[in-house]
């Protein structure tokens, strides 16, 4: 039989017998690429994927079944003990033997449909028939079984945190075990506001998500819980240890699940691949793309079975679960901090695209960026004070390499020279690049952002002068300053978007801005004496463009808002705050002499 997938546009629909229920089963994509089966988890159904699973049908061939009990499949009679991971092991092996009889399948699972993923994967008779596992937010009843034993009898003053953390998470579990009352509340009126307590808590979009079937769906999806957790939580197998590779995808806002959860998971999925994503539960809703993107690439790496289980990731174990696949543009790329920016996100195994008005230094940054770590990078060349420019740079970058996930507008040029000794063509070309640069930027990047709809970061370079005025910078510190106010502004106006923003403030840098600095009000010969000087004193003071970048990758990775860099800007923001009468004495000092 054969139709239309409900919710999922274009799919073919036909049925699987499994012992006694009939499972639901949709189809995308050519029957002769690889196949990538996606299993929902409690209380959804196959829909809950269908956003991830469009934007796969171009690549593979697609899967998608409702579990027993849910959206169109039948449910098993009796309920009691009909929803246990053996029967629904006996559902998957039904699944990919009717669709992919010949070749292993990659798998992928959210919620209960990870936890089920990881009984597959482990599963003696499935050996040979997974490829791939990508688990999101679901873990191994055993593994979370031994996990708690380990704890429980070496209860340190951590490990008991982690268990009465992970207990408080898991307050719905406790309330799925009572009888009927999960029923009468799914049926009655938590499943009436069940999609509005979605979208306003973990913001998931409305869509054909989720399905009409949603309370008999999470009645009949309570005995998962009941039928499952409290005998395997007791008695965990010993020997489930995965045997294909695994990709682990963690969301740092889950409600439900704690990322200490996952501690030591490496122990059962040996070459274990992390990734971390800053999300809620509902990744497949909120964060298609990426989740996509990741199932993709991690399914390709392991098509042809030439990839290692234990391959090394980059060596930015940390921020590599973080950026790793991800689309960063850095501005200012051909030198100084804009380059180090670029080779510190390549080597967390992001994609990099290096942007730079010096087209020459632009290729050699990206082609650096490769032999880095990162897995593409690619050179363009735009000048940043250009409105026009900079839109169709977003554009192609766009249409050719993706939607940028992390922005760094750090292109800058130096400008030193009294207020009444700076002409006003000077002011426009400092204000054009410095600011009007990262407003160019923000704007256009930030629009596909908001647009795509899941999240991002954007980086502004600013400086410590943007804490403390001088008589001599009174150009370069009014553009500083403005990036300053400019990123807290924006930091508050998408923050409902989940694009994170991020001022950087460096203090005394030895890149090559020194080289090129203007100071206004002096001959020529005295500018370049003056360069020289400064040049020596940037250079003595031996401060790399490198530690600005980590604190780049830090301040993305934590979502902060304002970050001094050196000690010198620690110390002028100090001063900015506390002292603002020493801070006026400080700014009538003449650094030029």
């Amino acid at each position: 039989m054969t139709g239309g997938g409900r919710g999922i546009e274009g799919a073919r629909e036909r049925w699987v017998r499994s012992g006694e229920v009939e499972l639901c089963v949709a189809e995308l994509g050519d029957p002769a690429d690889p196949t990538v089966v996606l299993v929902h988890g409690y209380p959804d159904s196959k829909e809950v994927w269908s956003e991830v699973a469009a934007r796969l049908r171009d690549r593979f061939h697609v899967v998608l079944y409702d579990v027993r009990g849910c959206g169109r499949s039948t449910a098993p009679r009796p309920l009691r003990g009909g929803f246990t991971l053996e029967r629904l092991t006996d559902d998957f092996l039904a699944v990919v033997d009717a669709l992919s009889p010949d070749a292993p399948v990659h798998l992928a699972g959210h919620d209960w449909g990870s936890v089920q993923g990881w009984e597959f994967v482990t599963a003696a008779r499935a050996q040979g028939r997974i490829a791939s596992f990508t688990s999101v937010s679901g873990p191994s009843l055993d593994h979370f079984g031994h996990w708690i034993k380990e704890r429980a009898a070496r209860p340190t003053p951590r490990r008991a945190a982690h268990l009465l953390r992970q207990g408080a998470k898991s307050w719905y579990v406790y309330a799925l075990h009572t009888p009927l009352l999960p029923e009468a509340a799914w049926r009655g009126p938590l499943g009436k506001r069940w999609p509005a307590l979605l979208e306003r808590l973990e913001k998931v979009p409305r869509g054909p998500y989720p399905t009409p079937s949603l309370p008999s769906d999470a009645a009949h999806g309570a005995w998962l819980y009941r039928d499952n957790v409290r005998p395997r939580l007791r008695r965990p197998r010993e020997d489930a240890y995965a045997h294909a590779p695994v990709q682990l995808i963690t969301p740092t806002g889950d409600a439900f699940l704690s990322e200490r959860l996952y501690d030591g998971l490496e122990r059962w999925a040996p070459g274990l691949e992390r990734r971390t994503l800053r999300a809620g539960h509902w990744v497949p809703r909120t964060r298609p793309g990426q989740l996509a993107e990741w199932i993709a690439s991690f399914a390709s790496a392991h098509q042809d079975g030439t990839a290692s289980p234990a391959r090394r990731r980059p060596p930015r174990d940390r921020y590599a679960e973080r950026f790793a696949g991800r689309l960063v543009l850095v501005t200012g790329a051909a030198s100084g901090i804009g380059r180090a920016t670029a080779f510190a996100f390549a080597e967390a195994g992001a994609r990099v695209v290096a942007v730079d008005v010096d087209a020459e230094g632009a290729a050699r940054t990206a082609e650096l960026a490769r032999l880095t770590g990162a897995p593409e990078a690619w050179a363009e060349c735009a000048d940043v004070s250009d409105g026009q420019a900079m839109e169709k740079l977003a554009a192609r970058t766009a249409a050719e390499y993706g939607v940028v996930d992390i922005l760094v507008n750090n292109a800058g040029i130096g400008v030193s020279g009294p207020f009444l000794e700076t002409p006003e063509d000077v002011w426009r070309k400092v204000l054009d690049v410095n600011l009007w640069g990262v407003i160019h930027g923000c704007r256009v990047f930030g629009r596909q952002m908001a647009e795509r709809g899941e999240g991002g970061h954007i980086v502004n370079t600013a400086s410590a002068a943007a804490f403390q005025p001088s008589r001599t910078l009174s150009a370069y510190g009014t553009s500083k300053a403005a990036v300053l106010m400019l990123s807290e502004c924006l930091r508050a106006e998408l923050a409902g978007l989940d694009i994170g923003v991020t001022a950087v403030c460096p203090g005394v840098v030895a890149t090559g801005i020194t080289s090129t600095t203007l100071f206004t009000g002096v001959p020529e010969e005295e500018q370049r004496r003056l360069r020289e000087r400064v040049t020596r004193l940037y250079g003595r003071r031996n401060y790399p463009p490198e530690r600005v970048a980590d604190a780049v990758l830090r301040a993305v990775y934590e979502d902060r808002a304002v970050v001094p860099v050196a000690p010198e800007a620690h110390g002028l923001r100090l001063l900015a705050r506390f002292a603002p009468r020493l801070r006026r004495s400080v700014a009538r000092l003449d650094p030029r002499f």
